[in-house]
């Protein structure tokens, strides 16, 4: 038995400001993807995610019906009999591997779902952020629900505040176009609770909080608003600001041996990083208007194209 496939995801726009009401906007991303399979697979993945899958059907349990109610039998039978989540997305790299998993779940067991294929009111699109929010928070200790949602509905969600998303499209992507959004593999596996921690801690400073108003956010809303008019000439703009308050305002969350290079790609204009997801290691992502030139200052990293301009 194997269900469906449900893909990775990418926040292009929105880490840690969608926390306090910035704009973001998230895409599915395919390359990855994962699905529930009951089988005899007896490799330690297949052991461990099934482990896994144990301690979060007890979380599920403990969810409150009126926020969503699962087929907890049928659930732990299928567990019990070996079944587990078969994917190929990288954990702790920002992608969204929790996210998947949730998913999945949510589809196969939940009495009374909503289906991608009802009209996806606003009031739908936050109850299922609230259904995914409380099931992710196994994983993460809190979660918005963003990530389960992308990836259940398999299209980009813009996020205008904590109670205004909306499904959306992004423009169509040039393959003859040479900027691009890509990632970068940082090396490290990265923990989304410690950089939450972190900016949380920060949260409590003055000047902190100043700056993420009236710099970060700014320039996030700037480049979703831009990413969705087709705006490259601004984008770029404001990316590159983005790409300097991060550096100068979330060194925790940027592996150490990247610091040097994200502010490489500032100074040179050949290409601009920014956090995908927590940070602190996983992906980082990049921004650039000449892919070419961007392998070349980058050739000493594996550099995977998400998205072509």
């Amino acid at each position: 038995m194997k269900g469906p496939l449900f893909y990775s995801k990418i926040l292009l726009f929105g880490e840690y400001g969608i926390i306090k009401d910035s704009k973001g906007l998230s895409i599915p991303y395919s390359f990855y993807n994962g699905a529930l399979k009951k089988d005899d697979n007896s490799s330690e993945e297949a052991l461990k995610s099934n482990a896994s899958l144990k301690r979060f059907v007890a979380h599920l349990e403990n969810i409150d019906d009126s926020i969503v109610r699962f087929d907890v039998e049928r659930l732990k039978a299928d567990v019990n009999s070996g079944m587990y989540f078969d994917s190929s997305i990288p954990q702790g790299y920002g992608v969204g591997s929790s996210g998947a998993l949730v998913a999945a779940i949510y589809d196969k067991y939940a009495f009374d779902k909503i289906t991608v294929l009802e009209n996806l009111t606003r009031e739908k699109l936050l109850k299922l952020k609230g259904v995914f929010s409380a099931m992710e928070s196994f994983f993460h200790g809190s979660s918005s629900g963003l990530d389960p949602l992308n990836s259940y509905l398999s299209i980009p969600i813009l996020i205008n505040s904590k109670d205004n998303i909306e499904a959306t499209g992004i423009p169509a992507q040039q393959s003859e176009g040479n900027g691009a959004v890509f990632l970068l593999d940082s090396g490290i596996i990265g923990e989304t609770a410690p950089m939450v921690q972190i900016f949380m801690e920060n949260m409590k400073k003055e000047g902190f909080r100043s700056m993420l108003k009236n710099q970060f956010i700014k320039h996030t809303d700037a480049c979703v608003d831009d990413f969705l008019k087709g705006d490259i000439k601004s984008l770029f703009r404001n990316t590159k600001q983005l790409s300097k308050i991060v550096l100068n305002h979330f060194k925790p969350m940027i592996p150490k041996h990247f610091h040097e290079l994200w502010k490489k790609g500032i100074e040179t204009n050949e290409y601009y990083l920014k956090l995908c997801g927590s940070g602190g290691g996983g992906y980082i992502l990049g921004f650039t208007e000449d892919l070419d030139k961007a392998k070349q200052a980058l050739s000493d990293h594996k550099l995977e194209v998400v998205y072509n301009f």
